[in-house]
């Protein structure tokens, strides 16, 4: 894992300064062992994971993708997931539109029709288009991408039923909140909406995700 990104500590005195909820989920989540948003730097990696996560609970992820990693002999990569057989990706729990994307995926980082290398220099939105067009990936799915495995700083999930739980509790609104609200705090935190996102999903599950 990398160190936090070089943006946190500036973005953590910029959302203090402008949100008195998000400045006090910041002095509640902050410490010296603070752990932050990281990255492994490994987009096949995290994908895979992503289409594992889809739909089901976060227990019932961690346990299929512990079967995947052991099925890819600890060594998650292309080569290794292209050449596993639709039947041993079954016995690790995975349906078959999970097994089409994780198995097409591999395909298209080997056949380089999909480059990861070019989304560094794609802007948010880019990304998440050109990131949309593998299969079984979703908004939701390019955004923790973006998030998690590039750190980009102004990431915005909307689509994320933590994040608009964590809004509902923190400000006090009916679940889900209307989304004139969620707007609202999008504009307030910009460029830092990833920093945000991270200490209102903190304020529900104290225990990071990590894709």
């Amino acid at each position: 894992m990398t160190k936090e990104p070089k943006y946190w500590k500036k973005a953590k005195k910029y959302l203090s300064k402008k949100d008195k909820v998000i400045s006090n989920l910041i002095s509640n989540y902050s410490s010296p062992s603070e752990i932050t948003l990281t990255s492994r730097k490994d987009i096949f990696f995290s994908l895979c994971k992503s289409i594992i996560g889809q739909q089901i609970s976060v227990a019932a992820a961690n346990s299929v993708f512990l079967k995947f990693e052991k099925k890819c002999k600890y060594k998650i990569n292309p080569k290794v997931v292209f050449k596993l057989t639709k039947v041993q990706l079954r016995k690790c729990g995975l349906s078959h539109q999970k097994i089409s994307g994780i198995k097409n995926l591999a395909k298209q980082i080997l056949d380089k029709s999909f480059n990861p290398k070019l989304i560094k220099k794609m802007s948010d939105e880019e990304a998440i288009i050109y990131l949309s067009n593998l299969k079984q990936i979703g908004r939701w799915s390019a955004e923790m991408i973006l998030l998690f495995t590039f750190n980009r700083s102004n990431i915005w999930p909307i689509q994320d039923i933590g994040l608009l739980r964590a809004i509902s509790k923190n400000y006090k609104k009916k679940y889900l909140p209307p989304e004139k609200f969620v707007k609202l705090l999008e504009k307030k935190f910009s460029p830092y909406c990833s920093v945000a996102t991270w200490y209102l999903w903190r304020s529900i599950d104290p225990e990071p995700i990590q894709y």
